[in-house]
């Protein structure tokens, strides 16, 4: 079933073995996939009917309703089939299956092939209702239900000509060895026949979830976080650095055996799951983003670098003498995908690529093995300028011919950011700012093939939108901000990193009027109907009626962004019944599309309109950048819909012409901006640095924060695995309650062990947390309990540190049965502890609310901390009306109290979540609104700048009525 077993055998000497057959491929979705989905309360994905299970309901949240699931289903797979539960897993994750190669089809190849095993009429509606998924049925109401779903329509025709009706007989190891065969042919011919298998064999919904796992496009219920940690409490970590289904599941098939410290590292030559930046919404200032990256008392630095437009590579090299030139490469993308075939395993010989056999020279000499982190970018020589990521592949595929080391045309470039392993020592548990300098110290770089990516080194939010304003004059992507204080995090998105877009501050880019000229249809709640369009250039506003150039357009740029209900309304009234569909065969002549020379079709819509009967939008965008994918050679990047402009006809909107005209104008003062920037660049002082010692992060006994009071020995001897950020009773991140630790004398680890003399500490209910209770082996204490102790400590001045004892109601997270008498009785009956004082007012009046009163352990509920956890389970309120205006701070004009319109204005804000603003308070202001007509010129809003916009109250009223932000340039005030 694996292949060469042999080569597996000595790579996994002790891998698990199957005792019995494995189980039937359709107790996946009736035991598995199904039932997951049952828990959800959203709308299931479109297929067949749920088999009901004999339990019926019960009381368990959703969350432990799954893992039941999850964990029945493993239980009685090592039962019946072994401990080597691989052949399951990489059906219930495929897309983290990097085992099985890509199988080179999308969702129009699998029609047609069941088009040809089925002998449907390729004329006939099922035909076209599966080659035409994203269009609504015409003729039926189920195949306009299914618009968007493939899996879904597949069913629809599957189920009206089953060769089975009841389940089918193939195992879950035939299935991934017919997956394996389909994954090595490319003919269609050759992948029928294997269709025609799976056809004979399965029943529809056999069919439905196979078709699912081969797009890799599941959507059960339950993340693979959420599998793999049920699976094994380190699963998690080994595929954060290894990217490997195949070693979590034989590594680890014994629930009981813990992986070391040092098998939790980065390893050379093995594809790991890198760091990510986070997303950051619209906050209104630029100092919130900077406080996010903790900077501390005596090092506030936080540094600035461009956002690169590429493909996010990680590069091994390691020793190898019987290599050419005496090194090997590996390159993996971030989905694990292994590019050592285009760029290259060696310095020299047949399998030097794209990029290695240029870069001999970019390691100094006492450089054994590497691991690198970065960007691949395509460079164009002519222009000496980074071009779009959509040009990579082509530009790789070029260079690797490449003999002569051409200084022309455009070739790839990785841009390196941070090193991770240098000459056999990890450096993710070091600080950025130290990884930086080992990267300074192994590579020389080699230009424009291997750079070393730059930084700016800022200590104040006033620093970022210079540079953000200049990126977005460069046509770059934005900024990302770091915190050098930083430790690598494998495969998080935290706060150390954070993008900064120019969508998420401010609109920059240019507006511009372009007539619509095509249609494409949404999938899933958006099938059936247009969600984005295609815009078009007038080629010739001169053309009269007659002339061939009469309303023909280039197609420009493709919209999705920033439609209301209310927007998608308008343009479907003013353009009902005026759309035909695209056919391929014979395209209209009015309408050019990118490839046009090349007889292709780039972005082919799936209807187009005659300008002449179509509207006309005004959109947005942060620049303009090049690409072949539309006919002008040029498109826009990040575009956003404004408003419909219905005060324009067709024959009105912007021309090739016209756009020529007004991007050289934006060029221009962009070169006399660049000037400016320069001249004032060169006044500015150099900031003096001074060389810091080298750190590793979470080990140092010298770290002070604000918040760690006076250093201590309180926490000597003990060790804390700190799992979760502080909720309760104010918010604290990670990395901060481990500087608290560390400063008062306790060490730091990232694993639970056996140790007695082990502090847990969580406050979030998150999967790994619900994990170690599920063991029921050890206690979970808040991380009050470590201010309680710091607290007391500095309040007993003169006496010997001492740890407080934990107490039950206060300090439990999670406490062990047995523990449960102890930890109650060191507190009274009204909850007053014998061993601590009295914290604050809030605990005070808490304890007398509570008299007369018995003590009780209730739970109260705490919506900042429901919030929070459903945005750790990918989950969000933002569609509610509560929650719409979340993340503002509105500032209104002083209108007085009679004015009815901006009292209620002020009250939508406040019930959407957002904050108003007092009169003298400024801090944070991301929209000021002004009444009427605005006669309050000048009264309440002079006092605020910034990146705050000034709206009028109707906006408030319309994002009201829609239930959701609506574009504010539109009630732009001013």
């Amino acid at each position: 079933m694996y292949g060469d077993n042999d080569d597996l055998d000595t790579k996994f000497p002790n891998r698990p073995s199957i005792v019995h057959k494995t189980l039937p491929f359709h107790t996946l979705f009736t035991e598995l996939f199904d039932p997951l989905l049952d828990t959800q309360k959203k709308n299931r994905p479109t297929g067949p009917r749920r088999h009901k299970g004999p339990s019926g309901h019960s009381n368990l949240s959703p969350h432990e309703a799954r893992r039941n699931i999850i964990e029945r289903y493993i239980a009685r797979w090592r039962k019946a089939v072994g401990n080597d539960f691989y052949p399951a897993m990489r059906l219930m994750i495929p897309e983290k299956d990097r085992d099985r190669a890509m199988y080179g089809l999308k969702e129009k190849a699998i029609a047609k092939i069941i088009i040809k095993i089925t002998k449907i009429d390729k004329d006939s509606d099922d035909a076209k209702q599966m080659v035409n998924w994203k269009l609504p049925g015409q003729l039926h109401k189920a195949a306009t239900s299914t618009a968007g779903d493939f899996a879904g329509r597949c069913y629809e025709v599957l189920s009206k000509r089953p060769i089975r009706s009841e389940v089918g007989s193939m195992s879950i190891a035939e299935v991934n060895n017919s997956l394996d065969q389909l994954s090595q042919v490319g003919a269609e011919e050759a992948q029928a026949k294997i269709f025609q298998r799976f056809y004979r064999r399965m029943n529809p919904e056999e069919m439905t979830w196979l078709i699912r796992i081969i797009l890799r496009q599941m959507k059960i219920g339950a993340t693979e976080k959420t599998i793999l940690d049920i699976w094994h409490p380190d699963a998690e970590a080994l595929f954060n650095i290894s990217s490997s289904l195949r070693r979590v599941c034989w590594e680890l098939y014994d629930p009981k055996t813990r992986l070391d410290g040092d098998d939790t590292g980065i390893t050379l030559m093995q594809c790991f799951q890198p760091q990510l930046a986070a997303f950051q919404p619209k906050v209104g200032s630029f100092d919130k983003l900077v406080a996010k990256l903790k900077p501390e008392a005596d090092d506030d630095a936080f540094w600035i670098e461009e956002k690169l437009d590429g493909e996010r590579m990680q590069l091994h090299m390691i020793e190898d003498p019987s290599a050419p030139g005496g090194k090997t490469f590996g390159f993996w993308s971030r989905k694990a995908k292994d590019y050592a075939y285009l760029y290259g395993k060696h310095f020299e010989g047949e399998e030097a690529g794209a990029l290695t056999r240029f870069i001999k020279g970019a390691f100094h000499k006492n450089v054994r093995n590497i691991i690198l982190d970065g960007e691949m970018i395509t460079w164009d020589m002519d222009i000496d300028k980074m071009v779009g990521f959509g040009t990579l592949k082509t530009a790789a595929l070029s260079e690797k011919e490449n003999q002569s080391d051409s200084k022309t045309g455009q070739r790839p470039l990785f841009r390196v950011f941070d090193c991770l392993y240098f000459n056999d020592t990890l450096l993710t548990p070091y600080t950025l700012r130290d990884r930086r300098s080992a990267l300074q110290s192994a590579v020389k770089g080699v230009h424009r093939r291997l750079e070393v990516h730059k930084y700016i080194e800022a200590h104040s939010h006033t620093e970022i939108e210079p540079e953000l304003r200049k990126v977005v004059e460069t046509s770059s992507e934005g900024l990302v901000l770091k915190n050098p204080r930083s430790m690598y995090r494998l495969n998080d998105r935290n706060d150390d990193w954070i993008k900064v877009k120019p969508e998420y501050m401010s609109e920059f880019g240019e507006s511009l009027d372009c007539v619509v000229i095509g249609g494409y249809f949404g999938s899933g709640h958006r099938g059936g109907v247009h969600s984005s369009f295609l815009c078009g250039l007038l080629l010739n506003k001169k053309a009269k009626e007659g002339d061939p150039d009469y309303g023909k357009c280039w197609s420009f740029f493709k919209v999705g962004g920033g439609f209301s209900r209310e927007d998608y309304a308008a343009i479907r009234g003013r353009t009902e019944g005026k759309w035909k569909d695209w056919d391929p065969q014979r395209p209209p002549p009015l309408i050019e599309l990118g490839g046009h020379h090349e007889n292709r079709q780039y972005e082919r819509p799936d209807q187009y309109i005659h300008p002449s009967d179509s509207v006309v939008l005004e959109c947005k965008a942060a620049s303009v950048e090049a690409s072949d994918k539309f006919r002008m050679g040029v498109t826009l990047r990040f575009p956003r819909f404004k408003k419909l402009r219905t005060d324009k006809r067709w024959d009105q909107a912007l021309s090739h012409e016209e756009f020529l005209e007004i991007r050289n104008n934006v060029e221009r003062e962009v070169d006399e901006k660049e000037k400016e920037f320069k001249i004032e660049q060169s006044r500015r002082k150099k900031a003096r640095t001074t060389k810091k010692p080298l750190v590793v992060a979470g080990t140092t006994d010298t770290i002070i924060t604000p918040y760690a009071g006076p250093e201590s020995k309180l926490f000597d001897g003990l060790s804390f695995y700190i799992m979760t950020d502080q909720i309760h009773p104010t918010k604290k991140p990670k990395a901060e309650l481990e500087a608290l630790v560390k400063a008062n004398g306790g060490k730091i680890v990232q694993r639970d062990s056996a140790d007695n003399k082990l502090v847990i500490v969580a406050d979030k209910r998150l999967v790994k947390v619900s994990s170690l209770e599920k063991r029921d082996t050890c206690n979970i204490v808040k991380p009050v309990w470590i201010h309680d102790c710091i607290r007391q400590n500095e309040v007993d001045v003169d006496a010997i540190p001492y740890t407080l004892p934990f107490e039950a109601n206060r300090h439990m997270f999670y406490l062990l049965d047995k523990d449960v008498d102890e930890y109650e009785n060191r507190v009274d009956e009204y909850g007053d502890s014998y061993e601590r004082d009295i914290a604050d007012v809030d605990e005070m009046r808490a304890i007398l609310n509570g008299m007369p009163k018995k003590f009780d352990n209730r739970n109260q509920f705490n919506s900042q901390a429901f919030l929070q956890q459903l945005e750790d389970h990918s989950r969000s309120m933002a569609h509610l009306k509560n929650y719409m205006f979340s993340n503002m701070k509105v500032a209104f004009e002083d209108e007085g109290e009679d004015d009815l319109e901006m009292q209620m204005a002020r009250n939508y804000i406040r019930f959407g979540g957002g904050v108003v603003a007092d009169v003298d308070d400024e801090e944070g202001v991301t929209h000021v609104v002004v009444g009427g007509e605005g006669s309050g010129k000048g009264k309440g809003t002079g006092r605020i700048g910034g990146l705050a916009r000034t709206v009028g109250v109707k906006w408030v009223e319309r994002c009201w009525k829609e239930g959701t932000r609506v574009d504010e340039e539109r009630f732009q005030w001013g």
